[in-house]
């Protein structure tokens, strides 16, 4: 009994051997992903559902849809591929959702802090050349220190809540919406300079 405990404690496989098995169709991949990424991506899909039944069953298909994905897709960074998924499945939710009830979401949240950077107009919005725009966001997040990387990534992308991302880093909360800011304006600045008017 004690040395089932030991082996149900074991540490999770690196990612490179989690992708090798996926790329193997080894269905331990699954059960390997699940061991080592679960409670984040629960916590992922969480940030935008706050429903249990509907986060369990957003990781359930995470795993589906790594598992169609890898081959042809080679992970660079598994814990991001899978959050993308994670992320997307459930927005695609929330979305259901919404349109059937009102749904609190820390998604509806972090998206209005950046809502001064949505246009309302819609053919505005159309002629937005969203490839270009991603490789400007994208550079800009990576100019960023690692710190506000960080921040940005947890607040905006997987919709994490302040007060969380404060504990993980031992700020204060005040001390990551003034981060917070900080960015949105360089943000601002760094689109407007490239001729994106907010």
């Amino acid at each position: 009994m004690e040395l089932q405990g030991k082996r149900a404690a074991r540490l999770p496989l690196d990612d490179e051997t989690i992708i090798e098995l996926y790329w193997t169709r080894n269905e331990k991949a699954i059960e390997e992903t699940d061991l080592k990424y679960k409670s984040y991506l629960y916590s992922v899909a969480y940030h935008v559902l706050h429903d249990k039944l509907d986060c369990e069953e957003c990781v359930n298909d995470t795993y589906l849809g790594a598992w169609n994905a890898i081959p042809p897709t080679r992970p660079t960074v598994l814990k991001a591929f899978l959050t993308t998924i994670t992320r997307r499945i459930a927005i695609k939710r929330y979305h259901n959702a919404q349109r059937k009830r009102s749904v609190p979401s820390e998604l509806t949240v972090a998206l209005s802090e950046l809502e001064d950077f949505i246009t309302g107009d819609d053919d505005v919005a159309a002629d937005f050349d969203a490839e270009r725009l991603g490789s400007i966001i994208s550079d800009f997040i990576r100019s960023l220190s690692e710190r506000r990387q960080f921040i940005f990534m947890s607040r905006y992308y997987a919709s994490t809540p302040i007060d969380t991302i404060a504990h993980e880093l031992s700020l204060s909360r005040s001390m990551i919406n003034k981060e917070l800011a900080a960015i949105r304006a360089a943000l601002k600045e760094t689109l407007e300079h490239e001729g994106y008017l907010i």
